[in-house]
């Protein structure tokens, strides 16, 4: 009944491409990095977000492989002032309204 949805990519070479920083003392960043996909390298983006005051950080290195959404979905974190242990229903929230 229960199934392997997807394989978690290694991402390599990450870097910062783009960082926000919330009125709430919150972090959002979209990294860059490189990832084998069926035996190709492509370009991949993640998103980083960090609380400065209680350090709690989540990250989701591999979420997509187009920078427009990753930077429009760092800006809708921005708006909806997301906490990081909110990242996940976030991303599937914004994964919901894209399909």
């Amino acid at each position: 009944m229960f199934g392997k949805v997807k394989n978690k990519m290694n991402v390599t070479d990450r870097k910062v491409y783009m960082e926000i920083f919330s009125d709430r003392r919150i972090s959002y960043r979209v990294t860059a990095g490189r990832a084998v996909r069926f035996g190709e390298e492509i370009d991949i983006y993640g998103i980083e977000a960090e609380d400065s005051r209680t350090g709690e950080a989540e990250k989701i290195a591999d979420f997509s492989p187009d920078i427009e959404d990753a930077v429009a979905f760092a800006e809708m974190l921005t708006a909806e002032r997301t906490k990081p242990r909110q990242l996940y229903s976030r991303a599937l929230n914004f994964l919901y309204l894209l399909i």
